[in-house]
């Protein structure tokens, strides 16, 4: 095993592990410097820029996986759907450069980042740039009808001036030891989630439901249909496909969730997990006897340019609660006024 997985699997064991106590000194300097951090900009002694439109920030606490794209998918598609006009901007993480600049659904993965494919494919605006600041900056500059700004990730961001903070939490994973990395997974204390405008919780479909409750909220990731990535006209529902000698490969940050969602849709395939944001390759589906590869859309964006009849990408949405799009309007508006009036005096 990688060390990078060992340190991943002593994060949520469900005992403290040697590794994660050796690891303990270096995660209780990084608590000072996170904290050090963030009071300098509290205090304004590191610049945070204010862009002309509302901001919405959709994050995690957690390193890895916990749905947040697919629930930030969700947020503007809800948004859209109610009159606004949002844009995406993103990190871009795993992509070659920092620089800021504007992505199409057919870019080349290397460039953009898996995740900011995956934004570009839902035909609204996205710029990824390592300054999330930057990267609005462009995505304004070229779509002046923009209204509203998403960022997928960038809790830790404060650069960029937001006025709605989502957590996303994995119900699965948690905070796993509830130590901040390295020792544990967190990026922040857990004590973060008192400040953000609303906690959004992935659970399982079948534990899904409307809490009413904008502060706490669930979503669920439903299956919408299984896409060829040789022939994108090929489609199957998730509840009728049943693809033989089946092989499961996932390059994400928790392979595991992926895999039980194929074994929950009735299909027994043999599982290979990659690490994180993995850059596949065409020796990576030379699988031994595999008359179907399924993968996730994240991965299937990196794998498209070689991939054969074989292959399938699972296209899913997040569920989310129509309360929480509701209170995130309401801060919207309410700060696209208070825009609109300071910039009238």
């Amino acid at each position: 095993m990688a060390f990078a997985d060992r340190v991943v699997s002593a994060w949520y064991a469900p005992q403290a592990t040697p590794l994660a106590l050796a690891l303990a000194p270096l995660a209780g300097i990084f608590r000072v410097v996170v904290a050090a951090r963030r009071s300098l900009y509290a205090r304004g002694w590191l610049r945070t820029e204010r862009l002309g439109v509302p901001v919405v920030v959709v994050g995690n606490l957690a390193a890895g996986g916990s749905g947040k794209t697919p629930l930030a998918i969700a947020i503007a598609e809800a948004l859209a759907a109610r009159g606004w006009r949002p844009g995406f901007v993103s990190r871009g993480y795993g992509r070659e450069g920092s620089e800021a600049r504007i992505v199409s659904s057919g870019d080349d993965p290397g460039r953009s980042g898996d995740e900011a494919l995956l934004l570009a494919a839902t035909g609204f605006p996205v710029a990824v740039g390592a300054r999330r600041a930057d990267a609005a900056r462009l995505l304004l500059a070229q779509e002046p009808r923009c209204d509203v700004v998403v960022a997928d990730d960038g809790l830790q961001h404060y650069a960029l001036a937001r006025d709605v903070e989502i957590a996303a939490v994995d119900s699965t994973r948690g905070f796993g030891n509830g130590r901040m990395i390295p020792s544990g997974p967190l990026r922040e204390p857990a004590s973060r989630l008192d400040e953000v405008t609303a906690v959004v919780r992935l659970v399982d479909a079948g534990a899904w439901r409307a809490t009413g409750d904008a502060r706490e909220t669930l979503m669920a990731h439903e299956p919408l249909r299984w896409r060829n990535l040789a022939d994108p006209s090929r489609v199957e529902n998730p509840s009728d496909f049943r693809p033989e000698a089946a092989w499961a490969i996932a390059g994400t940050a928790n392979p595991a969730r992926f895999f039980a969602l194929v074994a929950a849709l009735g299909i027994g395939a043999t599982t290979r997990a990659f690490p994180d944001h993995h850059r596949f390759v065409a020796a990576d589906l030379d699988l031994p006897d595999a008359r179907a590869i399924l993968m996730t859309a994240k991965d299937a964006v990196k794998c498209a340019r070689f991939a054969d009849p074989r292959c399938w990408a699972l296209d899913i949405r997040a569920r989310i609660d129509p309360a929480l799009v509701d209170r995130i309007e309401e801060i919207l508006r309410w700060t696209r006024s208070s825009l609109t009036s300071s910039s009238a005096r």
